[in-house]
């Protein structure tokens, strides 16, 4: 019969049980030590590790009332908090086991013994241990991955006014628990802005969980966000939980909640009320407590007036809202911002760091970004693979605008000539990708003129 893998202490000054217990557990586990003196703890606890350790209750001092067990047990926490101690009394006093559990221990035995109960309870304590470890060491990495996936994000990037009025909520609301609605055009970072509110509260140790439910169809809505009982339906092969238990004790990001349709809504204004879900195929609640923050690039509260989205429902999940800046709103950003997806990507390729000339920098803080953060990290990216030296020029950029309809109600009406030659270099240089020599050549006009008009109007 192969021994089990562990290391096992035992505490108790009866050298007859020592020796019984010792003799018997040999057969069946890999490291057994015994102990008679308890003021040895300490001492072996910090030069070895042990798996389990059985705990005497009643040592000859104290004779019945468990004292003295329960003083060696916190002292056991207090040098490894992941110890797994089984209290050893020889009384039959259930209450005090009861009580001994409940100030840490992991389970009890009454002396005498049959070695096959104190094989059962040894083999059920070290897997409640290593389901322990494995939750620890879960946790650790799961921390790991956020902080890695956060370091990207690790201090949001902006200083303009806009970005500065968003963080100032941002500090305010993260040391609450309120629900968090958040709000702007794709690509303005409002999961980093989620992330960062999770970061920054009480919940920053516990998980973050992101939920796209632009990505979830009304079908799979359920059992993806509430969980289902095994049988629930053909694929269900064993019991699973949803985003929501998932989220137990960290936050929950619902990311473009607008996409949900009527009957969505409902069921998910349920569980936010009653504070429970119920699995797919199950009757049982099951209470939950997450902080939420959702997102959405919709128009919600015209969608409320047009009956497409529950009043209700914004109400329960918009205590705090926080509207994010376009790209455009904020272009004193964008040079911080490039310079930092620049090092990030020199660094990801190996390539020796990149710089931006002047041009180049005029020519990123007058496009429109409609993709806002997002497209310029793309677009960085792009002009950092693609580029054949190390100072990035305008055409190193492949900027797109949006096609604009040939409406002559659509074209300003309060235009002057400045303001004309200002949108008609704009719009053939970004024709053109930002290559100066073929933009002069279509306006009829040499590089240096077009460079000089492109300086008198800021571009």
């Amino acid at each position: 019969m192969e021994k089990i893998n562990a290391r096992i202490l035992i505490v108790d000054d009866d050298a007859d049980v020592l020796l019984a217990a010792r003799l018997f557990l040999r057969q069946h586990i890999a490291f057994v030590h015994t102990e008679k003196n308890p003021e040895n703890l300490p001492d072996l606890l910090k030069a070895e590790s042990y798996d389990l350790i059985m705990l005497d209750m009643n040592f000859s001092r104290d004779a019945t009332s468990g004292k003295e067990g329960f003083r060696w047990m916190n002292r056991i926490l207090e040098i490894d908090p992941a110890a797994a101690v089984i209290l050893i009394t020889g009384y039959g006093d259930i209450e005090l086991a009861v009580q001994g559990i409940k100030q840490g221990a992991t389970n009890f035995l009454l002396k005498p013994w049959e070695n096959k109960k104190l094989l059962a309870t040894i083999s059920a304590t070290l897997e409640v241990r290593r389901s322990k470890v494995e939750l620890q060491d879960l946790k650790g990495k799961q921390r790991m991955m956020m902080a890695d996936q956060d370091q990207v994000f690790s201090n949001i990037i902006g200083s303009s006014p806009a970005m500065m009025k968003v963080l100032s909520i941002v500090d305010k609301v993260a040391k609450t628990d309120a629900n968090v609605l958040i709000l702007g055009e794709n690509g303005t970072g409002k999961e980093v802005i989620a992330r960062a509110i999770h970061r920054a509260s009480q919940r920053a140790d516990e998980v973050f969980v992101s939920v796209d439910l632009g990505a979830i169809t009304e079908s799979l809505f359920e059992s993806e966000l509430f969980g289902y009982k095994k049988g629930a339906f053909t694929d269900a092969k064993e019991d699973r939980a949803g985003r929501f238990e998932a989220a137990s004790k960290g936050t929950i990001f619902l990311d473009e909640i607008g996409n949900l349709s009527q009957p969505l809504q409902s069921k998910l204004l349920s569980v936010l009320q009653n504070r429970k879900v119920v699995r797919l195929g199950s009757h049982k609640e099951i209470p939950i407590d997450v902080r939420l923050v959702c997102a959405t690039n919709m128009p919600l509260y015209q969608m409320v007036s047009e009956n497409k989205f529950r009043q209700d429902l914004l109400y329960r999940i918009n205590t705090v809202e926080i509207k994010l800046p376009a790209l455009r709103e904020r272009t004193e950003d964008i040079e911080p911002l490039v310079t930092h997806f620049l090092d990030l990507y020199c660094k990801k390729y190996k390539l020796v760091k990149k710089r931006l000339s002047t041009n180049t920098l005029k020519r990123l803080q007058v496009h429109h970004w409609p993709g806002n953060i997002r497209e310029l990290q793309h677009a960085v990216e792009r002009a950092v693979i693609m580029s054949e030296g190390n100072m990035l020029e305008p055409h190193d950029f492949f900027l797109s605008e949006p096609e604009e309809k040939n409406d002559p109600s659509s074209l300003p009406t309060n235009m002057n000539l400045e303001d004309t030659e200002k949108m008609l270099i704009r719009k053939v240089v970004d024709k053109h990708g930002g290559n100066i020599s073929r933009a002069a050549k279509e306006l009829g006009l040499t590089r240096a003129s077009l460079y000089r008009r492109m300086e008198k109007h800021d571009l």
